[in-house]
């Protein structure tokens, strides 16, 4: 459905829009309502409030819950699954080990967060962060000083990649919001993600580390032991692992291999950004191998060819074919809430569109002079400082703007999907489940944790919007 023309002034509109956003803050933070349930009774509410006919009320919500749903979950569920594979097989260590190993001792905080953002393409941060802790703290305890100096560069790293590329729910969700092509998003995105994260995140974690002394003497996950007596970064380098009852001790992968298989889609993907750019310049024409190309560097089609080419590769080392089944299957479990919440987000933000909220809210922000960039990262930081969750800042501001968004380039539509995750990342506090992950993980009370992870992801946050800048300019 088009969206409606307003059925009330426009600070009527906000009003509605402001309560909307507070009711879904008291019924996730105050109310403990799950967020999915949460999103889908505050989008009924608010389209019955904002005068959409209530007979089309419930269509309304399936075509946007729907839609987004059709865009983010097949690249999640194929993303989740490498990184499940990667991480079994001890991809993941060697990586570190490697990077560890050629950038040398005093740069060893600098290579877990280059290890980091390139485990962070496919993988969460929460399942990340689980992954990397053992060395994050085993690493630490070798070299010294301030936990902060090694767990911020790797924690700030998973956060960045899963703010900004694709096939991270966020970004995908909300480039798909915004018409933005995906493809150029995850292009652009991994520079924008690197600069953000070497100044937002590694340059702080050198400054903070220097002053605030966190110490890894009570903590006991990097030496914890497992029942043959190996600490868990020497179970890693033995390539064990376990899901679902499966465990293996074959020899890990290479660093070339982990490295290739993480490159791969990248490549894939880039022939189909840069041969569509090339048809629209009229500097090729269109035949069967450019239109092969371009299916193979399909994000979802590319993400397939890299997820088949881990199992073939690396199937073995996870055990027999009915465990790499399982193992992959598994996987899939974790990432139901998140799919459904992000698919609920789209449905909200759908709502607010299609009622003419959206684009009260961004005509009056225009009014003012606000920039459509600006705007969508003030939205994007008033909702998550609301609600906390970085994927529904995503997506609802996404669908805010989508209107707004009609007629900008590629380049500029992907600068907002990155304005916008700046606006998502910025200020983490109490509300959000990732504060108390790192708060826990690395044996922060929560006002250390709000001097230390807040200031940091707000930093980053800032640098995401400061590149976004730039390349709305250029575009």
């Amino acid at each position: 459905m088009d969206p409606l023309e307003p059925a009330y002034p426009t600070a009527v509109m906000l009003l509605i829009a402001a309560a909307a956003v507070a009711v879904l803050l008291v019924l996730i933070v105050l109310v403990r309502l799950h967020a999915f349930l949460a999103l889908v009774l505050v989008s009924l509410l608010t389209g019955l409030a904002a005068g959409i006919p209530v007979a089309d009320v419930p269509a309304v919500m399936l075509q946007f819950f729907g839609s987004t749903l059709g865009g983010v979950a097949l690249l999640v569920a194929l993303g989740v699954m490498l990184g499940r594979i990667l991480e079994l097989t001890g991809g993941a260590q060697v990586l570190a080990d490697t990077l560890v190993g050629r950038f040398g001792e005093k740069r060893a905080p600098f290579a877990l967060g280059v290890a980091a953002l390139i485990f962070g393409f496919p993988i969460f941060f929460d399942a990340g962060l689980v992954v990397f802790l053992p060395i994050i703290l085993t690493v630490a305890r070798r070299f010294g000083g301030s936990l902060l100096y090694y767990a911020l560069p790797a924690a700030g790293a998973f956060a960045a990649m899963h703010a900004i590329v694709p096939p991270h729910p966020g970004p995908v969700a909300a480039g798909d919001a915004i018409g933005a092509d995906l493809g150029l998003v995850l292009l652009l995105g991994v520079p924008v993600a690197l600069v953000s994260w070497y100044v937002g995140v590694y340059l702080f974690s050198r400054y903070v580390g220097a002053r605030i002394e966190v110490s890894t003497a009570d903590l006991i996950f990097g030496e914890e032991r497992d029942s043959a007596g190996r600490t868990a970064a020497q179970g890693a380098e033995a390539g064990s692992g376990s899901a679902g009852g499966v465990a293996t001790r074959r020899q890990a992968p290479s660093f070339g291999v982990v490295l290739g298989l993480l490159l791969l889609p990248m490549v894939l993907i880039s022939f189909n950004t840069v041969l569509d750019t090339l048809l629209t310049a009229g500097t090729i024409e269109q035949s069967t191998p450019v239109d092969l190309l371009m299916v193979l560097g399909n994000t979802p089609v590319a993400l397939l060819i890299t997820l088949l080419a881990a199992m073939a590769l690396l199937g073995s080392r996870v055990g027999s074919r009915s465990e790499l089944q399982g193992v992959v299957d598994d996987a899939l479990a974790p990432i139901c809430s998140i799919i459904l919440i992000t698919g609920a987000g789209g449905m909200f933000g759908g709502v607010l569109r299609t009622s003419g909220i959206g684009s009260s809210l961004t005509s009056s922000l225009s009014d003012v002079g606000i920039p459509l960039l600006l705007q969508a990262f003030l939205i994007a930081t008033a909702l998550r400082v609301a609600q906390g969750s970085a994927t529904v800042a995503l997506t609802t501001t996404a669908g805010l703007i989508a209107t707004q968004a009609e007629g900008a380039g590629a380049v500029q539509l992907a600068a907002l999907v990155f304005a916008i995750a700046g606006g998502s990342t910025v200020l983490s506090h109490v509300n959000d489940s990732g504060f108390w992950l790192v708060s826990r993980f690395f044996g922060m009370d929560e006002r250390t944790t709000l001097r230390t992870w807040t200031v940091m992801e707000t930093t980053l946050g800032l640098m995401m919007f400061g590149c976004a800048a730039l390349l709305w300019v250029a575009g």
